[in-house]
């Protein structure tokens, strides 16, 4: 088969380096892609926010299967327009895209099919949005109703707070028409995770649970970015959990599309909190999480093509992934400035020494190659992924491998997985059974 993914950071570096493992595929594109992605298929020019260049790109390597990485052609519609040229994608429909779209869109959805979420109110400008305010109190979560790269949530923990990111995003408009309308939320407590899944719209395939640090700094600290690491391991979530997930939001969640007429395939991404009264929503993505992806799929031992000719062919319940026990571990690494305006063009050294690790893979992100050197490109850089028989250990190697790569302003979180570690030491949520260690469960159907 001929693939071709759709982005140009480490999610999509990650997919085509999985994409290339699969015995089913002949040629693996990317478009745009990076220099590290060049190294697992050829990348080609793309705007990937004009669904039509996209379309003309699979139509130019014939691509039997399109995979669409970031969120954006996906809101914008890039499954319609290869769904009416009869061309294979994987991905939600504009309508389904929503979710991720339109956070009150999202919210409202939640609301009437009883979802478990945050009580939520919603402001079409300042005033409104300031009465919200009141009504909530704080602590609370000020979200951008549109799309903003993983930069538009902020946790305001008093009233100073709160006032200054709304007047950072209605007034001075600081993520343009995405913070135009807002959704203003009660803040949760409890532990956040990524619950990925794919589906053909009846069938439920599970990925193995994540946890994402959004927070640039150690001990959850500082702006939220659009994620400065993630690690899974099987301990995240154990069956009863996992089960009670699947069947209070995920299966809902599908129900509802299907019944509001937007049936959904594709990737679906519930960020969650788990409260001592159950899991509630955080958020929808309509496609992989970014970092998530690098260290789940290091782990997935299932041909992925396989899996995605499933979801493709309405064949996906009953299915079976499987995925390494082992842990696994992604730090990003970030430029000075980020997650506000980072600086660039600096030149990055010691990846080959990081490589030759045993159990490590960097997945590229925001680089560039130029004159013969690779250059940062962008706020967050590369990921670098390990795994290893535990999770101490894949943490030990995934910094390990870190030590070995610098270039100017490097910044990092170093806590990556701690606490997954805590989690293990303390004995709660969960742990790993011996089924468990081999396979997640099989789908579901609806």
């Amino acid at each position: 088969m001929k693939l071709l993914v759709i982005g140009s950071g480490g999610r999509e570096h990650a997919l085509t380096w999985k994409l290339r493992e699969s015995q089913l595929s002949e040629d693996v594109y990317c478009a745009p892609g990076n220099p590290g992605i060049a190294q697992e298929g050829e990348c080609l020019p793309v705007d990937v926010k004009n669904p039509l260049a996209i379309l003309e790109v699979a139509q130019q390597v014939q691509a039997d299967l399109t995979v669409i990485g970031p969120e954006a052609p996906l809101v914008a519609g890039v499954v319609d327009e290869f769904e009416k040229a009869g061309l294979a994608i994987i991905g939600p429909s504009k309508a389904a895209a929503r979710l991720e779209g339109s956070k009150i869109f999202a919210k409202q959805f939640m609301q009437r099919h009883g979802i478990p979420t945050a009580r939520f109110l919603v402001a079409e400008n300042f005033d409104d949005a300031i009465k919200a305010l009141e009504i909530l109190g704080t602590p609370v979560v000020i979200k951008a109703d549109g799309l903003a790269a993983g930069k538009g949530v902020v946790v305001a923990r008093d009233r100073e707070q709160a006032e200054k990111a709304l007047d950072e995003f209605m007034h001075q408009k600081t993520l343009g028409a995405a913070g135009e309308r807002l959704v203003l939320e009660a803040c949760l407590s409890g532990e956040e995770i990524s619950f990925i899944i794919m589906t053909d719209g009846r069938g439920i395939l599970p990925f193995s649970p994540a946890q994402d640090h959004k927070a640039i700094f150690d001990n959850d600290q500082g702006p939220n970015t659009g994620g400065m690491g993630a690690y899974s391991d099987d301990s995240i979530l154990d069956e009863r959990q996992r089960e009670d997930i699947v069947r209070r939001i995920v299966a809902p969640t599908l129900a509802g599309m299907a019944a509001e007429g937007t049936p959904y395939r594709g990737f679906l991404y519930f960020g969650l909190m788990l409260t001592t009264s159950g899991p509630q929503v955080l958020e929808y993505n309509v496609r992989l999480g970014d970092p998530e992806t690098q260290p789940t799929l290091v782990r997935l031992r299932s041909d992925f093509v396989d899996l995605l000719k499933a979801v493709r062919e309405g064949t996906l319940a009953g299915l079976e992934a499987h995925w390494s026990p082992n842990p696994s571990v992604c730090v990003v690494l970030a430029s000075k400035g980020y997650p506000g305006k980072p600086e660039t063009g600096k030149q990055i050294t010691g990846v080959e020494a990081a490589e030759s690790l045993g159990g490590v893979k960097l997945f590229h992100a925001g680089t560039t190659f130029h004159d013969r050197q690779l250059l940062t490109a962008g706020g967050r850089v590369m990921g670098v992924t390990a795994i290893a028989q535990d999770l101490p250990s894949a943490i030990e190697r995934a910094y390990a491998a870190v030590s070995k790569i610098n270039f100017e302003g490097m910044q990092y979180r170093h806590d990556i997985g701690a606490k997954g570690v805590r989690r293990r030491t303390a004995g709660s949520g969960g742990g790993r059974s011996p089924r468990a260690a081999k396979r997640m469960p099989r789908s579901a159907k609806l």
